[in-house]
């Protein structure tokens, strides 16, 4: 069987490390015998370049042809200024929704030899192995109403909604539920619960969930107790799981953990275990062009799409254990350099790929 697989190079950075992940699944294809061919679509900024819309329909229907779509990044200040329908931000939330991506798993591992880069002493991160599994096509960030309105009395105000279905947060209860039972078998629901009655009724269905899985243990917290606890005793956590902005918020701290948000790889994934793949770390437009960000994110992201959609683990572990290997013979880039030799973006490529064989 062939694997379809859309590239989103997108924005910023986006192409460059795209480049990388195709750079990847070529070898992959040529060495181990992975069965995939790759065509490439538009999003965000470049589409709204391109075609006057961050999302377009032939990217859609691209997407949704495919097995798994690979996304580089959205975004700049480029097109800060546009409409909020022509903000690159809207394509990447409207991939999402049409394609019923509701799990977004975002895992915050260090790797040994980058104890030193993590923004906490060693003694607090090493053996950290975090798994935030974040609800993503509900909350805050899809509710309605929503806009910015003017008062009678001139002053403007803006509004959102937040909101969430029973059935929205049992889904993503479940799948939480499920990769605890395949790790350490912790799982702690992070909400808001003492003053939002969405997290209340959150909790009250993450705790009946619970009841099918009762080799898994379950604890609570508060997202603010949450966001301190992880810097001050992350490696309480196993897997977390939360809505979609405390997820937002709470995964992009967990990634300092790891000495470089460059090191962040995610998955969001549907009820068929099709899923979106990227890197944590966005567009980063005041280094793209200069061949010096970090592409292990976006290959371990491929990692991940080799082990969640394509069924295809072996490769997947071979992917990490290369990454693995470059680490430890010293390569660096800028963001993790703390020492080590550092290189580029294209040639931490080359290495990792070179280390598949061994």
């Amino acid at each position: 069987m062939t694997h379809r697989i859309a590239l989103l190079p997108g924005d910023g950075v986006g192409p460059e490390i795209v480049a990388e992940a195709e750079k990847l699944l070529g070898a992959l294809r040529d060495r181990f015998g992975l069965q995939v061919e790759t065509e490439q679509g538009l999003i965000g900024g470049a589409a709204v370049d391109a075609a006057g819309n961050p999302f377009p329909e032939a990217t859609l229907r691209l997407a949704r042809e495919s097995d798994a779509v690979f996304l580089g990044a959205v975004g700049g200040p480029k097109w800060d200024a546009e409409s909020r329908d022509r903000r690159p931000e809207t394509g990447l939330l409207a991939i999402r929704r049409e394609l019923g991506l509701f799990a977004n798993l975002r895992p915050a591992l260090l790797y040994p030899e980058l104890a030193e880069a993590s923004t906490l002493r060693r003694e607090y991160v090493a053996g950290l192995d975090i798994m935030i599994v974040r609800e993503l096509t509900g909350g805050i960030y899809f509710g309605e109403p929503r806009g910015i309105e003017t008062l009678a009395s001139g002053e403007r105000r803006g509004f959102n909604t937040l909101t969430y279905r029973e059935s929205e947060i049992e889904r993503i209860a479940r799948r939480a539920f499920e990769i605890a039972r395949r790790r350490d078998g912790r799982l702690c629901s992070v909400d808001k619960a003492n003053v939002l009655e969405v997290s209340q009724l959150w909790r009250e269905v993450v705790e009946a969930v619970h009841a099918d899985y009762p080799d898994v243990t379950l604890s609570h917290m508060y997202v603010d107790n949450a966001a301190m606890q992880l810097v001050r005793a992350p490696l309480q956590f196993d897997v977390v799981v939360t809505g979609n902005m405390f997820g937002d918020i709470l995964s992009d701290c967990a990634a300092m953990l790891t000495g470089s948000i460059g090191m962040l790889p995610s998955a969001s994934l549907d009820a068929a275990g099709k899923g979106l793949y990227e890197p944590v770390h966005g567009s980063a437009p005041d280094i793209a062009g200069q061949g010096v960000v970090n592409p292990l994110a976006t290959l371990l992201s491929v990692a991940m799409m080799l082990r969640y959609t394509l069924d295809e683990g072996g490769l997947a572990d071979r992917v990490e254990r290369a990454v693995g290997r470059v680490l430890a013979d010293g390569l660096r880039t800028a963001d993790i350099a703390g020492g080590g030799r550092s290189v580029s973006t294209d040639a931490m490529g080359d290495a990792v790929v070179a280390a598949l064989d061994a």
